[in-house]
Order: C-alpha cells, then structure tokens, then sequence
C-alpha cells in the first residue's frame, strides 16, 4: 500500500509541476477542460464519446512526456547541440501529431 501511496504523490507532483512549469501543458489543460465535457453534450454513442475523450488525453499524456524529455535535455547542459534539437523536436512532432489526432477523431465521429 505504501508503494501505491508513494506513486500517487509522485504523479501528482509531476502534474503539478507541469501545470505550473509547463505553458503548453496548460492550454492543453484548458483545451481538455473544454473538450471533454463538450463530448457529454454531443450526440454521439458510448465508443465515439470515450473515443474523443481518449484523443484529448492522450494529447495530455504526449504532452506530459515531452516536457520530460526537454527537462532532462536541459537538465544535461543548455547547450546547443544536434541531438538535443532531435530530441525536442521529435518530442514537439509527437505532441503535434496527438493534437492532429483529436481533430482527426473528433471531424470523423461528428461528420463521418
């Protein structure tokens, strides 16, 4: 239990911190906050709704890993460097590629 407990409070200082830290994180936030209770509203069925809800938060979780990776890139030196350009930029073309995803999803269920 006491592992369980441990785990928690460090996935809810690591959403803090990007919360706070993490501007992206935040409109993302915002744009989740939006989103997800819009899908309730929405005439859609029970797949199509946990579908689009699914989208917003991988965009969260895409988003969360990025800003890992950019912290332990800074982390390392501040640098210029042409690996860590590849590695925030690939993280940065995930994140984009998760937010081309919810749009994606979301024009489908409504229109397709």
């Amino acid at each position: 239990m006491q592992r369980l407990w441990n785990a928690l409070h460090y996935s809810l200082a690591g959403l803090h911190a990007a919360f706070t830290c993490e501007d992206a994180f935040r409109q993302e936030a915002l744009l989740a906050t939006l989103l997800i209770p819009a899908s309730f509203f929405l005439p859609v069925n029970g797949v199509g709704r946990a579908l689009m809800i699914a989208s917003v938060l991988l965009v969260l979780i895409v988003e969360l890993l990025n800003s890992a990776i950019e912290a332990v890139v800074d982390r390392i030196s501040l640098d210029r460097h042409p690996l860590s350009k590849r590695a925030k930029d690939i993280g940065s073309a995930a994140v984009f590629l998760s937010l081309a995803n919810v749009l994606i999803t979301w024009i489908c269920i409504l229109f397709g």
